[in-house]
């Protein structure tokens, strides 16, 4: 969608000059009356139409009927009827052409088949009328600049809603209003709130997309507990980062609990929520471990973009309250750096301030003055030493903001960030902050995951551009080998046209034949079908065999253990390959995710690929730059990084290799491809294929 059409959907959604409320009601105690009355004590200036076939009127305005019954155009309308009438609803929304329906009502996809087919009407209905639907089951929506409280949200009955530069996006409704409440209690202010529901139309991707250009929107903020709509998240999270709009994730599905596994180790090992990883990061989106960071973090970066360099200068009057900031910085590999001999000469010239070199600058009781406290802190925001400072008081925040948080709201940090853990609970402290616009942590736990989630964001990444002539030869390849699941000489070939070097090979038909191998020896034997993904797992391997007498014993016996593990699978012969050596094992993997599409995976390699879940992953093609990257991110992959006088491994040859095998993410075909292990050699003599798995969709 263009920007001008989102921005035409914006309007209709969240600025409407007319709304209609299908299944309003003038009992105060139900749900159904809250859309009403929300939009009338928040100031909604629009014409608001009470949609009941049962009232004349409802808290004073007129009602009708249905939709069509209404004499006004209605921009917006809101769907509150049992889920057996929404689409009649919808039907007659359709009819009088209203442009955006959101619907409140649950029973749809979220509670199985027979909802589901409900949905799917839905969706077929708006379609065809060229009506965009929001939920259904969602909890609403909330706008600051046109106090558009179109939402049943418990919590808009309490609390004011303070416009601000903050809008929120989140999958779940309930959470809508739990992170309205606890932005309020911090003192923010809210641009829009969108609860998405079940997203049968747009969805949280879309939604994001069109707050890139609201103008009242300054950050954005997504709850999520999936990834739908990759393609407009995507876009936006690209045209936000060039705005400097950053756009904040907290995604739920950490742990691995109902994850599916493919046929290649690749599979098991990206699971969904590395790959959601991979793909916010890719598009420049920042995710938080922490529900409370959200809030937190956002101060930090509006108007930014990421640094290089991430050094982080810690000053502080509680010792104990720096060490927890401290030592959840470090366990997360974050750069503390000390002060520079100069800001300590300078302090000590000009303002006596006596402090030492140590990474926390502990002033303890004597920076409890404002002027020490001020000094120390505009100090190290002046040197070229630290990125970050992070200003830490104690009991001070709580009795005497005026000793500890004036002076940061009056620091001047140029192109610096200052982040402020305040140790005790100091409500007041905190929103000084807020309303300065700097971030300010209540917790350490929080204030780590944020520089931490500061620290590796990155610039949305470029894919490199298709080698068409390579990637042509390699789907001739695909195509003549006439299955969906190739065995590995097919498998190898196609790599091969892509660039990647493979081990020397040849294939044997039965026993008998191993006299008749040229491929010098020591070699290794492996059953070779197109059903078996993982041959040492099936028998089907055997290592180190020193000649042709050994070579037909062996392929006996792979042909027995094969024979009784998989009896009906299809025998293309017995694999002949010398034996490689190097210093590393490694798999390099594509799939292709439902959600994301292509990504590339590296890691250790071997049959123990899963258990280290040593890996790096990206979304692919990967340019040779990038691939460095990932091969310096494989904590294992330092043995051949040249670790404490190991032999150095061809890095280089391998960042290529896997910059070309990625290339097959421009091949449709490809469900997911696998080398197992690549083996890498010393610096200089490159890295081989000595196994590989394709399957096709």
């Amino acid at each position: 969608m263009s920007n001008d059409a989102l921005a035409v959907l914006r309007q209709q959604i969240f600025s409407p000059r007319s709304v209609a409320l299908i299944g309003a009601s003038g009992d105060e105690t139900k749900n159904t009356s809250r859309p009403q009355r929300y939009m009338r004590r928040y100031g909604y200036a629009g014409k608001l139409f009470p949609i009941n076939p049962g009232r004349d009127e409802i808290f004073g305005e007129k009602a009708y009927a249905d939709v069509t019954a209404v004499p006004d155009n209605i921009d917006h309308a809101l769907i509150m009827v049992p889920a057996k009438n929404v689409a009649k609803a919808l039907t007659q929304c359709v009819a009088k052409k209203i442009p955006v329906v959101t619907i409140y009502t649950d029973g749809f996809a979220e509670v199985g088949a027979e909802g589901r087919a409900m949905q799917e009407e839905l969706q077929r209905i708006a379609k065809a009328g060229g009506v965009r639907l929001v939920g259904p089951n969602c909890i609403g929506l909330f706008s600051s600049q046109t106090n558009l409280a179109l939402s049943v949200n418990a919590v808009l009955e309490n609390l004011d809603i303070k416009p601000g530069p903050i809008a929120v996006v989140s999958q779940s409704g309930s959470m809508t209003g739990g992170l309205l409440s606890r932005g309020l209690g911090r003192g923010v202010g809210f641009s829009k709130l969108v609860s998405v529901g079940n997203e049968a139309d747009i969805a949280l991707g879309e939604f994001t997309d069109m707050l890139v250009d609201d103008p009242y929107t300054k950050a954005i903020l997504l709850f999520m507990e999936t990834l739908r709509d990759a393609e407009h998240l995507a876009r936006a999270g690209r045209r936000a980062y060039e705005i400097g709009k950053p756009i904040i994730a907290f995604k739920l599905g950490r742990s691995e609990i109902g994850q599916d596994c493919a046929a290649s180790h690749t599979g098991a090992m990206a699971g969904s929520d590395e790959l959601a990883d991979t793909f916010l990061k890719a598009h420049g989106i920042l995710r938080v471990d922490h529900l409370e960071t959200l809030f937190e973090l956002a101060p930090m970066i509006m108007g930014k973009k990421p640094r290089k360099t991430h050094r982080v200068a810690i000053m502080s009057t509680t010792g104990g309250g720096a060490a927890t900031v401290a030592d959840r910085l470090g366990t997360l590999g974050i750069d503390v750096v000390g002060p520079t001999q100069q800001v300590i000469d300078n302090l000590s010239n000009n303002h006596k301030i006596k402090i030492s070199s140590a990474r926390v600058t502990d002033l303890t009781l004597a920076g409890a003055k404002k002027e020490i406290y001020s000094a120390v802190l505009n100090e190290l925001l002046a040197s070229d030493h630290c990125d970050l400072v992070i200003p830490i008081a104690g009991s001070s925040a709580q009795f005497h903001p005026q000793i500890a948080v004036a002076p940061v709201v009056e620091a001047k940090p140029g192109d610096k960030i200052i982040a402020a853990f305040l140790a005790p609970h100091a409500e007041k402290s905190l929103n000084l902050l807020t309303e300065a616009g700097i971030a300010g942590f209540r917790t350490p736990e929080s204030c780590a995951d944020a520089i931490r989630a500061w620290r590796d964001w990155a610039p949305p990444i470029t894919q490199p551009a298709q080698d068409s002539a390579r990637v042509a030869d390699a789907k001739k390849l695909l195509d003549a080998a006439g299955t969906k699941q190739l065995n590995e000489l097919d498998a190898c070939r196609v790599f091969g046209a892509l660039g990647v070097g493979a081990a020397q090979t040849t294939v044997i038909k039965s026993p008998d034949d191993a006299a008749g191998s040229k491929v010098a020896y020591p070699v290794v034997a492996k059953i070779l079908s197109p059903d078996i993904a993982h041959k040492t797992d099936a028998g089907g391997v055997a290592l180190n065999i020193s000649d042709a007498a050994a070579l037909k014993q062996a392929a006996k016996d792979i042909l027995a253990r094969v024979g009784a593990k998989h009896p009906t699978a299809k025998i293309n012969g017995i694999l002949v390959q010398k034996m490689e050596k190097g210093l590393a094992e490694i798999i390099l993997g594509v799939k292709r995710d439902p959600q994301v599409g292509p990504v590339v995976v590296l890691g250790i390699g071997g049959v123990l690929a899963e258990i280290y879940k040593d890996f790096a992953s990206r979304l692919a093609p990967v340019s040779v730059e990038d691939a460095a990257a990932m091969i310096e991110q494989v904590k294992g992959l330092a043995i051949i990084r040249g670790y404490r006088g190991m032999p150095k491994g061809d890095t280089a040859a391998l960042a290529k290799t896997v910059s070309a095998f990625s290339q097959l993410a421009y091949i449709d075909s490809i469900a997911e491809a696998e080398i197992n292990p690549l083996i890498v050699k010393r610096d200089g003599e490159g890295v081989i294929a000595v196994d590989g798995l394709i399957v096709q969709r």
